[in-house]
C-alpha cells in the first residue's frame, strides 16, 4: 500500500504536483487546481495542530469508513463534500495566492509531514478520529492522489 513516507511513492505525488497546471480542468466537484492546492495544505496543517477541524461523525464513519478508505482498493467517492474549515469558498480554508507558491507550500508540509520523529497523537482526523502514524502516512497518500486525479494527474 501506498505512503507517503515511501521516498518513491512520495517522489511519484511530487513528480504529479509538479505537472499540475493553473488551468488543469477539474475532471468533477468545484475546487481550482489552486484551490486544491490550498486545501491539501489546510489538510496538513490540520495534522500539525496549526488548524482545527469540529470533529463529525460516530462510530460507524471513524471504525468501518475509516478501515474500508484506508485499505480497501478503492478509489475514494467523488463529489464528497469537504469539511468547511478545508473548503477555500465556502468555509473558513486558506485562500489561493499564486499557484507556484502554494504548490511551494504544499510541498513544504509534505516534507514538514514526513519528517522524523513527529508525533501524530495529539490530532484526530475529523471524520475517522484517532489514527496511528501508518494511518495518517495512507490517509496523506490516498488524500493527495484523490485531489491530482481530480485534475487528471
Amino acid at each position: 500500500m501506498k505512503t507517503v513516507t515511501n521516498k518513491a511513492d512520495q517522489q511519484e505525488l511530487r513528480d504529479r504536483f509538479n505537472a499540475l497546471t493553473p488551468d488543469a480542468p477539474r475532471q468533477w466537484g468545484t475546487m481550482s487546481a489552486n484551490q486544491m492546492l490550498c486545501h491539501l495544505t489546510d489538510s496538513f496543517r490540520l495534522t500539525t495542530g496549526e488548524k482545527g477541524a469540529i470533529a463529525t461523525g460516530g462510530w460507524f464513519q471513524r471504525n468501518v469508513i475509516k478501515l474500508a478508505a484506508l485499505y480497501l482498493p478503492m478509489q475514494w467517492p467523488k463529489d464528497v463534500p469537504t469539511r468547511p474549515e478545508m473548503d477555500q469558498v465556502k468555509g473558513s480554508g486558506t485562500k489561493p495566492q499564486d499557484f507556484q507558491k502554494d504548490k511551494h507550500i504544499l510541498l513544504g508540509y509534505l516534507d514538514r509531514f514526513c519528517q522524523q520523529p513527529r508525533d501524530l497523537t495529539k490530532v484526530a482526523h475529523p471524520i475517522f478520529g484517532e489514527m496511528t502514524a501508518a494511518q495518517w502516512d495512507r490517509w496523506a497518500y490516498l488524500h493527495m492522489d484523490h485531489h491530482l486525479r481530480q485534475f487528471g494527474r
